[in-house]
């Protein structure tokens, strides 16, 4: 079974299509998760249990673990999310050429306690061979980026080129093209409800993973209305779950808020 139809059945179980984004900031943790050997880990252990049954997927962002503990707090993680049958989607917009990508898709490899994210995000600045060593990964989901949330995101995506197109419809028109293993996804923001709904059109059976909700305001109605494919797609919030409350109850907060966000999310299905 490929990613897809893993990532389908698990939106039909939880009866949601919430990602819940895991950016553990240090400096915005609990204090008294300082007291843990790997504080991240326990962090994110705590809005794990609370979230788990109103989450489709979790995706924690590379740039919060990449130090020795901070890896061992994201392998710890995706453990745990697969223990409680949630899968994981690396949040890394890798990409180069020759052996650097073959490296870098190896982040897709089972490690130490066996468990290894079942999707990725990717960056197609490079093009088709800095990608290939990921699409040639038939059970693993690549999501390219291709309408970033951010809003420095149109000074490159929304450029014309000589077809007509703008830079993001060309990479979407790509992705199709490398879709031979039904593995690819776009990454395209809430904050962009215009693109999204015309990209939506252009590719209508690629899946898109929807960033840009709940801290940055993005539209939840076009996320879900344009972001699902065959019912498929993940629409992302991460502070505003994650973040969702202080102190020693702060887990219970992040319950509350991802519950809530599923409910509204699923008003638009």
């Amino acid at each position: 079974m490929d990613f897809f139809e893993r990532l389908g059945e698990r939106i039909q179980r939880a009866d949601s299509v919430l990602c819940v984004g895991l950016d553990p900031e240090p400096d915005r943790l609990p204090e008294h998760l300082a007291e843990h050997d790997l504080p991240r880990w326990a962090f994110n252990r705590r809005i794990i249990d609370a979230t788990h049954e109103h989450a489709a997927a979790y995706k924690p962002n590379a740039a919060f673990y990449e130090d020795p503990d901070g890896w061992r707090a994201l392998t710890e993680t995706i453990a745990y999310a697969h223990g409680k049958g949630v899968p994981v989607v690396l949040d890394a917009k890798r990409a180069d050429i020759g052996n650097t990508a073959r490296r870098y898709a190896g982040l897709l490899e089972s490690r130490g306690s066996g468990h290894a994210p079942d999707a990725i995000t990717v960056n197609p600045y490079m093009g088709r061979d800095s990608l290939e060593p990921f699409l040639s990964r038939e059970g693993k989901g690549v999501f390219v980026l291709c309408r970033t949330s951010n809003p420095g995101g149109a000074d490159l995506q929304d450029l014309e080129l000589a077809s007509g197109e703008t830079v993001y419809e060309r990479v979407a028109a790509l992705c199709e093209l490398w879709n031979a293993n039904g593995n690819v996804g776009l990454v395209v923001g809430a904050t962009a409800p215009e693109e999204l709904e015309s990209l939506r059109e252009q590719v209508p059976d690629l899946p898109f993973l929807v960033p840009g909700i709940g801290a940055q305001g993005g539209d939840a109605e076009a996320a879900v209305e344009f972001g699902l494919s065959g019912g498929t797609g993940l629409v992302n919030s991460s502070r505003g779950i994650i973040f969702a409350g202080e102190g020693e109850r702060f887990d219970r907060a992040a319950g509350e808020a991802a519950k809530r966000l599923k409910k509204r999310l699923n008003r638009y299905r």
